[in-house]
Formats: C-alpha cells, sequence, structure tokens
C-alpha cells in the first residue's frame, strides 16, 4: 500500500504533533528517570493481540525527540497485519531515555493501530461487493490527519479532510430560505474544481428532488435496507450512492448488498478499541 503522498506522513506536522505529546507527559522533566541506571539496552514492542499495525512514523519522531541516538529496527510495516506475541521492532539505546519516550510511543501507536484494526474488520465484510468503506470528521481532535491516515492503514477510503476540501449540504444549511436548487448553484461554483459536492437526503421524495440538480452524490441518511434498494433503483447509476446512520458490523453487508457506491460511518474512528502494545526490554 502506498501512503507516501498522504498529508500525515509530512514530517513538520509529526513533528509538531510529538512536540505536544511529550510537554503533556514529560513537563519540566521525567522524575523517574533517576531510579533508572545509565546503561544501554535493548529492548522490543511486542503486539498482545492480532491487529493492523499503524502510527511507526509517530513512534519514531518520538524516540528521535527524547533521544536522537535511539535506534529503531521495525520487522512490521503500516498497514501490515500483526498477530498475538508478533515482535513489532527492536530498540536500543539508552535505557532511561527509552522509558521516557515509551508512554508516548504505545499511546500513538495503540490508537492509530486501534483505528486501522476496527477499519479492517468492517472493510473485510464488504470484499464480496464493490461498495467502499468511507470514514468521517468525527475524528479525535488533533488526531484528524493521523486517524484518516489509519483508515487507510485498514483498507478504507477517506471521506473529505475537513470543511475545506467538500461540501454536504444538509437540513440546516437549507433553513436561510434559499431553495435546494439555488444551495447546489451556489456549491458547485464556489467549490474548488475537484471538491465533492454532496446532498443529504432523508426520505425518497427529498432523493428524488435531489436529481434534478447537478449533483453527483447523494447521501441516503438512516434509509432503511428496503428503502436503499429502491433509491438504488430510481438512480439507476445516475449519481452515487452514499449511505450512513446505524451502520455495524452486524448489517455493513446487507446494506452494501443493496447496491449503494458507498457506506460512511463514524464507528471506525469513534469506536475503536486500542490495539494492545508492550514494550519490553531484554536483559
Amino acid at each position: 500500500m502506498d501512503l507516501s503522498n498522504y498529508p500525515v506522513t509530512h514530517a513538520e506536522e509529526i513533528r509538531n504533533l510529538v512536540s505536544i505529546y511529550l510537554a503533556e507527559d514529560i513537563g519540566d522533566g521525567d522524575l523517574t528517570a533517576a531510579l533508572v541506571p545509565t546503561e544501554t539496552v535493548v529492548g522490543k514492542i511486542i503486539s498482545r493481540e492480532a491487529g493492523v499495525l499503524c502510527g511507526m512514523s509517530f513512534a519514531n519522531e518520538v524516540f528521535a525527540q527524547v533521544d536522537r541516538s535511539i535506534e529503531i529496527d521495525w520487522h512490521f510495516s503500516d498497514s501490515d497485519s500483526v498477530q498475538a506475541n508478533d515482535h513489532l521492532c527492536t530498540i536500543s539505546g539508552s535505557a532511561r531515555s527509552i522509558l521516557t519516550a515509551e508512554r508516548c510511543v504505545l499511546n500513538i501507536l495503540q490508537t492509530l493501530s486501534g483505528t486501522a484494526s476496527v477499519t479492517k474488520t468492517y472493510t473485510e465484510k464488504l470484499k464480496p461487493y464493490k461498495t467502499s468503506l468511507l470514514d468521517t470528521r468525527k475524528t479525535i481532535p488533533g488526531l484528524r490527519n493521523a486517524q484518516k491516515y489509519a483508515v487507510l492503514c485498514g483498507g478504507g477510503t477517506n471521506h473529505r479532510i475537513g470543511l475545506y476540501d467538500g461540501i454536504l449540504i444538509k437540513e440546516n444549511h437549507l433553513r436561510s430560505g434559499n431553495t435546494l436548487e439555488e444551495v447546489v448553484d451556489l456549491a458547485i461554483s464556489t467549490a474548488p474544481k475537484n471538491a465533492l459536492v454532496g446532498i443529504e437526503v432523508e426520505t425518497i421524495k427529498e432523493l428524488e428532488r435531489a436529481l434534478n440538480t447537478p449533483i453527483t452524490r447523494v447521501l441516503l441518511d438512516d434509509f432503511t435496507v428496503e428503502a436503499m434498494r429502491e433509491a438504488v433503483a430510481i438512480v439507476a447509476g445516475r449519481i452515487e450512492l452514499e449511505a450512513s446512520g446505524n451502520v455495524t458490523l452486524e448489517n455493513i453487508a446487507e446494506i452494501a448488498a443493496t447496491g449503494v457506491n458507498f457506506i460512511s460511518t463514524s464507528a471506525i474512528i469513534k469506536n475503536l478499541k486500542a490495539l494492545d502494545l508492550s514494550l519490553l526490554f531484554d536483559y
């Protein structure tokens, strides 16, 4: 998987975020460091359960900001599936420095790997279908790009990154007194050339009205599976359809079977379970 051009790989962003993490954890200094001998050690990060690895660049930057003499040898790459007891990387350097970095390293690795792992469980359900899994903007504050990157590592697809690269016209946008047609025309005329412009609808009647606009995607919000099938038949491939609302692992395959192009869910962002990882020294 080529993730080299994704925004989170930008070194400056990672450096800035990591400096915040370390300032939060270390403050004026690591009070427990003096309890550890000033010796060079070799350690490893172990996965305690199966999942998808994500966050190596962040981990590398944490170690570098704490002590640039620490060496890390990764045995897996971002987006790789790992199993319980897998040895993810070998770390060598000052015991004090490694322990100072430990919590920040594990926090970011566990969080991003958790996002990638839950995404993978959803995308596995979609393998028999042509439907793509989309994320949402309901990310952890400060981790928008990082979690969007983790979704890619888990096999998902990014929706708009923020309010600057796409427009989704919702009910509240139509309360100004302008008609749907007027709002759509304004959105298309003001949005950047390649920006997504879509409409959220809650009924078949609203969908039929949206079809009379030059829109290219409609989001079916909280439609029943039966209503989704009807929507797919009405649209007949003229525009893209995205299903959203109450998507679960139990019903995602049934939703995909209706023929919708996309399924979007915040569950892969909000309902993550941190991947269980440990850092251990080899003595």
